[in-house]
């Protein structure tokens, strides 16, 4: 084993591909740290803007319905402390709302995502160069292992002097995949002390990434060997590379996709836009009776006698009508993103990459899970304010902006629920 080391430490080539892997381990960290303190920085700025804005409104309005339309309430999802290591659907879904009392699906869809581009290549983070990088740099380490020694003329020798040769290709394999592991590995943690991940968290990416790293030293190990050249077993394993981590996941997320239809996020926010602008036009008592079918304890606070004009209860009550007629469209678009992960994560074991990318996104709760539940969030919140509301408008309660300041409920993200 002492001899293996020296001999490593002297192979220019192999301490090449182990500092590659750490400079890239180290600037993916340090971009996703980068990253996630420009989201932090930015959602403090947002809280406090959100605040002053909310006090300045409120004290300009005379009554609940304008105090209503008029005030946003921010909601937002915080990056975790292992965010920086893999981005995931916060790269393509939004992460921060500002909605109202409105109807909420022609809010919830509109989307901020400032990097489109990254649902078709991907974020250079952790979990890219664990998941793509990786495989190719073992492969680069390990396979002239043996037909390298056939071709310096040293195998012969080697066969002879150890004894049992497996012994030495195993010992000199185990090294480099041990260097290299360590070179991925000191990045990640140095990244989670920076960010004050937690030990288990670390510990569960560390064994992730251990996994997949003996995955692709033995598939490698197994199939170079000294019958083929160093350059056959290049092709041969890059091929195996491009196929495992670039063509199956591509085919599995269009099989997917192609199996499971999703409705369009267009038809929801239209159906519930139809709806709301068709409400003008029609008799208020037909948009009562689909808002009472939902709210029965207002009953008696929607008496109707004749054209009274314009009034905010009314104006609210189609507001809820309008969500109520996308409601199927919306819970079955969730249904079916739902399916989809389900479907992707099942699959994911004929390719180690994604089923890898996808653990350290759970770990990170950057995953389609924890993007829906952020989208549920938002759902919830906006209940509570319809909830807090509707007794103000329908009641016709005199306004006091103090009040509104003190007792409007506050928004609670998914992180602070745990």
């Amino acid at each position: 084993m002492r001899h293996e080391f020296f001999f490593l430490i002297k192979d220019r080539a192999a301490l090449l591909w182990m500092t590659i892997a750490f400079i890239s381990a180290m600037m993916a960290v340090l971009l996703g740290v980068s990253e996630v303190y420009q989201q932090r920085t930015a959602l403090a700025e947002l809280q406090k803007l959100d605040r002053v804005e909310r006090e300045l409104t409120l004290d300009a309005q005379s009554d609940w319905g304008n105090a209503a339309y008029y005030t946003f309430h921010l909601t937002y999802d915080p990056p975790s402390d292992f965010a920086f290591a893999a981005f995931g659907e916060r790269d393509v879904s939004p992460w921060k709302h500002r909605i109202r009392m409105l109807a909420l699906e022609g809010q919830i869809y509109e989307t901020d995502a400032d990097n489109p581009d990254f649902a078709l290549i991907g974020r250079f983070d952790y979990s890219f160069v664990a998941a793509l990088l990786t495989p190719l740099l073992i492969i680069l380490l390990l396979y002239d292992l043996r037909s390298g020694e056939l071709a310096a003329g040293r195998l012969n020798l080697i066969k002879t002097s150890a004894g049992q040769a497996k012994r030495v290709w195993l010992m000199r394999s185990t090294l480099r995949l041990g260097g290299l592991y360590l070179a991925l590995l000191t990045p990640l943690w140095i990244g989670g002390v920076i960010e004050g991940t937690p030990t288990s968290t670390l510990l569960s990416a560390s064994l992730a990434l251990l996994i997949y790293t003996l995955f692709w030293g033995a598939l490698v190990y197994l199939i170079a060997n000294e019958r083929r050249t160093g350059s056959a077993n290049l092709t041969y394993l890059t091929g195996i590379w491009l196929l495992v981590c670039a063509v199956l996941p591509a085919l599995l997320v269009l099989t997917v996709n192609k199996s499971v239809s999703l409705p369009n996020g267009g038809d929801i926010v239209l159906t519930q836009r139809e709806a709301v602008n068709d409400a003008w036009d029609i008799p208020k008592d037909v948009t009562y009776k689909a808002f009472l079918e939902r709210h029965p304890t207002w009953t008696d606070f929607t008496g109707w006698d004749g054209d009274k004009g314009f009034e905010w209860k009314w104006y609210y009550a189609f507001q809820q009508v309008g969500d109520q007629k996308a409601e199927a469209l919306s819970q079955n678009y969730r249904k079916a993103r739902e399916q989809r992960d389900a479907l992707i994560g099942k699959a994911s074991f004929i390719s180690p990459a994604s089923l890898l990318q996808r653990q350290l996104e759970k770990l990170a709760h950057t995953d389609m899970k924890a993007s829906l539940a952020y989208e549920e969030s938002i759902r919830d919140y906006h209940k509570q304010l319809r909830k807090w509301h509707y007794p103000r408008i329908f009641s016709n309660k005199p306004f006091s902006s103090d009040a509104a300041l003190a007792e409007i409920p506050k928004y609670q993200n998914v992180l602070e629920r745990k």
